[in-house]
C-alpha cells in the first residue's frame, strides 16, 4: 500500500478515536454539566482530544523520532491559532443560531484536514519514519 494512503488511513483512526473522546467530553460538559456557553465546553474538550491525537500519531503514524518537545511546541502553536479561531467562529455561528452540536462536527472536520497537513508538512517534516517502530518495520 502507498506510504501516503496509510499515513492518511492512520490519522483518520487516530482522529476518529480523538474525535470520540472530544465529542463525549464536551456531551458531558455541555449536556451533562450545564455549561452553555459554546466555548467553554469545546476548549477543554479540544485539549483533551489533542493530547490524544498528538501521542498517537507521533509514534505510530508519522512514527518520528523527531525531538518530543520540539514536536509538541509546533502542535501548540497551531492550537494557539486553531483554538481561538474556531472558539471565535463558533460563538459567533451560536449567536446566528446554528446548534453547538452542528458548530462543534464543523469544528472536528475542519480540524481534521489542517492538523494532518501541518503535521505532515511542519511537525514531522524531514523526520518521518525515523523512530525504532519503523526501524524494526524496514
Amino acid at each position: 500500500m502507498n506510504k501516503n494512503l496509510w499515513q492518511a488511513i492512520k490519522f483518520t483512526l487516530f482522529s476518529i478515536s480523538a474525535g470520540i473522546i472530544q465529542v463525549g467530553s464536551f456531551a458531558i460538559l455541555h449536556d451533562v454539566l450545564g455549561i452553555d456557553s459554546y466555548w467553554m465546553s469545546h476548549i477543554p474538550s479540544l485539549i483533551l482530544s489533542v493530547i490524544w491525537n498528538f501521542t498517537f500519531n507521533r509514534r505510530y503514524t508519522f512514527r518520528s523520532d523527531a525531538p518530543l518537545m520540539r514536536s509538541m511546541l509546533l502542535v501548540a502553536l497551531f492550537y494557539l491559532v486553531f483554538t481561538p479561531a474556531s472558539a471565535w467562529w463558533g460563538t459567533l455561528l451560536e449567536k446566528v443560531g446554528v446548534h453547538d452540536w452542528v458548530i462543534e462536527i464543523i469544528n472536528l472536520l475542519v480540524n481534521f484536514v489542517t492538523e494532518f497537513a501541518y503535521q505532515k508538512f511542519v511537525v514531522y517534516r524531514g523526520s518521518i519514519d525515523t523512530n525504532e517502530l519503523a526501524k524494526k518495520q524496514s
